[in-house]
């Protein structure tokens, strides 16, 4: 589902991932760990196609993503899900309008993104606050909207970067059975932490970056 051959990304002089070679299957659920600064965040924005590798090859469902046109590239992006650590959620935009937009931008019919919208907030346990705004919920409720908008379009790949780093214990172990029901309806996920207590209980496959290279 994923592969990354000899991969790596520099940003002028610094050198963000060196040589990564990666595989995840298809329907696996894996984390990906390492101190602030070990590539984390760099690695899911190349998985997206946010970023583009300064040598090596990634494959997607194995389509190359130096091999194709960015009107493809963009097609690609709708089979993968992105949750930010930071919600980007509109604060003006109601919870239904924020999960909507992913729809919306790619000319979806109205009567089907209703439709839509409403069963990806019911699949999170939000289908009661969909009227409401981003800052009259949770931040827990929130990082629960930004799952929504994510899963919209049953994306084939669910990537997500620190999505508990602002929630506490009781939300965050909420949150990841959202993720591992997310897994198992068949959605491939990974998600990138730096949270060792997420990691320690569980049977999920660990990758370890340091320095921009893989570790264990």
């Amino acid at each position: 589902m994923i592969q990354l051959y000899h991969v790596s990304k520099s940003f002028g002089t610094n050198a963000a991932l060196s040589e990564l070679d990666l595989r995840i299957r298809k329907g696996e659920f894996v984390f990906i760990t390492g101190p602030s600064g070990a590539g984390k965040t760099t690695l899911l924005r190349l998985v997206f196609g946010a970023e583009d590798p300064t040598s090596g090859q990634i494959l997607i469902d194995g389509i190359n993503l130096s091999r194709i046109s960015r009107s493809k590239l963009d097609l690609l992006r709708r089979k993968i899900g992105f949750v930010f650590q930071d919600f980007k959620l509109l604060n003006s935009s109601t919870v239904s309008q924020n999960v909507a937009l992913a729809l919306e931008v790619i000319g979806e019919r109205r009567s089907s993104i209703r439709k839509r919208t409403h069963q990806a907030l019911k699949a999170v346990g939000l289908a009661a606050k969909e009227q409401a705004y981003p800052l009259q919920i949770s931040g827990g409720e929130q990082q629960r909207v930004a799952i929504a908008r994510a899963i919209i379009n049953d994306p084939l790949i669910l990537l997500a970067d620190e999505p508990t780093g602002n929630l506490d214990p009781d939300i965050t172990r909420e949150i990841m059975v959202l993720f591992r029901s997310i897994n198992l309806r068949g959605t491939t996920v990974v998600i990138a932490t730096h949270n060792k207590e997420l990691l320690r209980d569980t049977d999920q496959r660990i990758v370890i970056l340091n320095r921009g290279r893989i570790v264990s």
